[in-house]
């Protein structure tokens, strides 16, 4: 069963990925290719990633491991075959027989670990390094699909370090009987009869974290490094017309930083009426200011309208949200702790979120405006407590010295499954 239409109702189910030996294996000549900022101590990252999964199940969400699943779904002899088929287009000659004879466990391994070359080769690139390279960015389950409604949207990545993190999640969403049922809405890389080809620049890209579900009217997408127009008016030719999906698609054009890779980098809604956002980009007057444009979904013509600004956009749509700056209100630290996911919160509820620990400005911003800043330990040591029911605004700080160098927050490394 899949359901979210919201970025903030209650949380019942979550997909996640505990950081593995995928990690562990990479060197710095790989940072680049992989989309990494540092080479992470991997057992600190695991703690923190713990932590946080504590906390969730501290709040009665149900967990669900990425690898788990995928591991269930190899045991489907048609999802192996498929996986096999698309994995072995890449894989050394030496290596097809270790692959079509492993274990369930074993092909999950390989294809999320990676495989090594032989010791003997001495060279420093991943081609050097790894016959299958592994998938670090698989901890960042935000981005390889997109739970809409009662269905799903699958991804295109940008980056061909994670093209095999969307076959991981098509293989899932399409053979593992949780979801097998779950009706597949979008596929960016199933060409449309009037676009047969993609080339280069005109690949569709689209990446979960691109994509925000304001309410079951409203979507935003974000045209970003990761995320291009060709794959969002190709998913809006996919929602056109939906009785059951959104009316109307806001699209947001960022500015292609590495520092801003997807929308929820600079702005997650954190209640009914509140999002955390970095102002430069996200409010008018800022020097990066974005542009903004909506769609109507039900309009025969896919009719398009130019908006001031995304805030005064939802307002149009009856989503009038108050912005909380990411890092408070001194311009300095806002670029600091955007850079380190202060505008990436992740909602349990309406007003109860969780962020990184280190955006010490963005938990004092929200202290100023009525929450209550709590530390991850204090909750599940029982010196704190919060109470879904009672229409508590808490901020619940997650350990973060090692997962904040991965660049992606508490609302990156998850993917909501159901949401009330």
């Amino acid at each position: 069963m899949l359901h979210v239409t919201s970025e903030i109702g209650r949380l019942r189910k979550v997909l996640v990925h505990e950081p593995g030996r995928e990690i562990d294996v990479m060197v710095p000549a790989m940072m680049d290719e992989l989309l990494f900022d540092d080479v992470l101590f991997g057992d600190r990252a695991r703690e923190e990633h713990a932590m946080f999964r504590r906390v969730l199940q501290l709040f009665e969400v149900e967990i669900v491991e990425a690898r788990d699943l995928l591991v269930e779904t190899l045991a489907d002899p048609e999802a192996r075959d498929w996986v096999l088929e698309v994995l072995l287009r890449e894989t050394a000659p030496a290596l097809r027989e270790r692959v079509e004879e492993a274990s369930e466990e074993d092909l999950a391994a390989i294809l999320v670990t990676g495989v090594r070359e032989p010791t003997s080769r001495t060279g420093v690139d991943v081609a050097d390094l790894f016959a299958v390279p592994p998938l670090p960015n698989w901890c960042f389950q935000r981005d390889p699909q997109i739970v809409l409604g009662d269905g799903v949207v699958f991804a295109a990545m940008a980056a061909p370090a994670r093209h095999r993190e969307a076959l991981l999640s098509r293989a899932i969403f399409r053979f593992h009987p949780d979801y097998a049922a779950a009706p597949v809405i979008h596929d960016p890389l199933q060409p449309l009869p009037e676009h047969p080809l993609y080339l280069d620049q005109h690949r569709p890209r689209l990446e979960g974290g691109d994509l925000l579900l304001l309410s079951p009217e409203v979507i935003v997408v974000g045209h970003s490094e990761r995320t291009n127009a060709t794959a969002t008016h190709a998913l809006a030719r996919s929602l056109a017309h939906r009785l059951d999906g959104p009316r109307w698609m806001i699209a947001v054009e960022i500015p292609r930083r590495r520092a801003y890779m997807h929308l929820d980098t600079l702005i997650t809604r954190v209640d009914h009426n509140e999002a955390l956002v970095f102002p430069p980009v996200i409010l008018p007057g800022g020097h990066e200011s974005a542009s903004v444009c909506e769609t109507d979904l039900y309009d025969p013509d896919l009719k398009t309208t130019r908006r001031e600004d995304l805030l005064s956009a939802l307002k149009i749509r009856g989503i009038d949200l108050k912005p909380i700056p990411c890092g408070g209100k001194d311009p300095v630290q806002q670029q600091r702790e955007q850079w380190t996911d202060g505008a990436n919160a992740f909602a349990l509820a309406p007003g109860v979120i969780t962020l990184y620990d280190r955006n010490v400005g963005t938990a004092e911003e929200l202290a100023r405006h009525g929450y209550r800043v709590l530390d991850a330990e204090d909750l599940l040591l029982g010196r704190n407590e919060v109470d879904l029911d009672d229409d508590a605004r808490v901020c619940i700080l997650i350990p973060s010295h090692e997962m904040s160098r991965a660049r992606g927050g508490p609302h990156c490394l998850t993917h909501p499954l159901v949401r009330s």
